[in-house]
């Protein structure tokens, strides 16, 4: 039985989490060059943990400029096997208040600046999004959330945009009208397409911070207003991150979704046209399936 190792990212104002027993930040290397910012990594009740700092500590890197691939990478290299993503997001829907969480089951990408895959010439691959969280990660989520006494709302597509602008009233209006999207955010992608390729049990909870600009009611978005309620949603998903190892074990069964089996089917290059330089890159995330070892 593989060894549970969770990797938490944390989005905009959780910067750090508490309570690891044993912690060192770590540096590590990877192909696609260096993460965000060192790992946070130590135990929790007995549960092995990774966290990474989407932005950085202080918060340097904006949106389209996080190193997503180099910070799958080294999760994937540190041994974990399930990934908890933490992030900030506007609503679009009035139940969907400041302060609730959302535990995302769709996306709509509209990101346009960003390296969105670790394969490519020299080594083509194509992985199924059709679901592309994991369920049963995004439960154990939820029940952790409310355990904290959070409002947590199951289920809602995260449209992605590329920032880091905040919307215009035509396009919030467009995004929650015609495309009925409940939130609205600007890191999920690439990060769930590539911890799909990296054959990760992924789970995005989307901490709602503001309702966009599309609300009669409500002023449009201003940063002053984000880190206020970011304080608040910071607080809450520490507590709903000490209420994970209890619930997760230690021990990671085979995904009944597939995630741990991503790239099964997915590799279409031939073996003896693949790139020896691609493949050397891909070791980490890819190397269950390239070391023969599929089963």
């Amino acid at each position: 039985m593989v060894q549970r190792k969770l990797g938490v990212i944390g989005g905009s104002g959780l910067y750090s989490v508490a309570g690891l027993a044993d912690a060192e930040w770590i540096t590590v290397d990877t192909p696609w060059g260096a993460p965000s910012d060192a790992l946070f990594c130590g135990r929790l009740d007995g549960l092995e943990v990774v966290f990474l700092p989407r932005h950085g500590r202080g918060h340097v890197h904006s949106p389209s400029d996080v190193p997503y691939r180099a910070n799958v990478d080294a999760l994937k290299r540190l041994g974990v096997t399930d990934v908890v993503s933490v992030s900030a997001c506007g609503s679009f829907r009035d139940d969907m208040a400041p302060g609730d969480f959302v535990i995302v089951d769709q996306f709509i990408d509209r990101t346009v600046a960003r390296d969105k895959s670790f394969f490519g010439t020299g080594c083509v691959a194509h992985v199924s999004m059709a679901h592309p969280v994991c369920g049963g990660l995004g439960a154990i989520c939820a029940t952790a959330a409310r355990g904290a006494r959070v409002t947590v709302h199951d289920g809602g597509t995260y449209l992605a945009m590329e920032g880091p602008q905040f919307s215009t009233m035509a396009e919030s209006q467009f995004y929650r009208d015609q495309w009925g999207c409940a939130v609205i955010g600007m890191t999920n992608m690439p990060e769930a397409k590539l911890a799909r390729e990296a054959e990760l049990c992924y789970a995005s909870v989307a901490m709602v911070t503001d309702y966009d600009c599309w609300h009669p009611r409500h002023d449009a978005v201003q940063v002053t207003d984000i880190i206020r309620v970011l304080h608040g949603n910071a607080e809450k998903a520490r507590a709903m991150i000490a209420a994970l190892p209890a619930l997760l074990g230690t021990e990671h069964a085979p995904c009944p979704h597939g995630c741990d089996t991503a790239l099964e089917h997915a590799l279409i290059t031939a073996p003896e046209a693949r790139d020896p330089r691609m493949l050397k890159k891909l070791d980490a995330v890819a190397g269950r399936v390239l070391s023969g070892t599929a089963d």
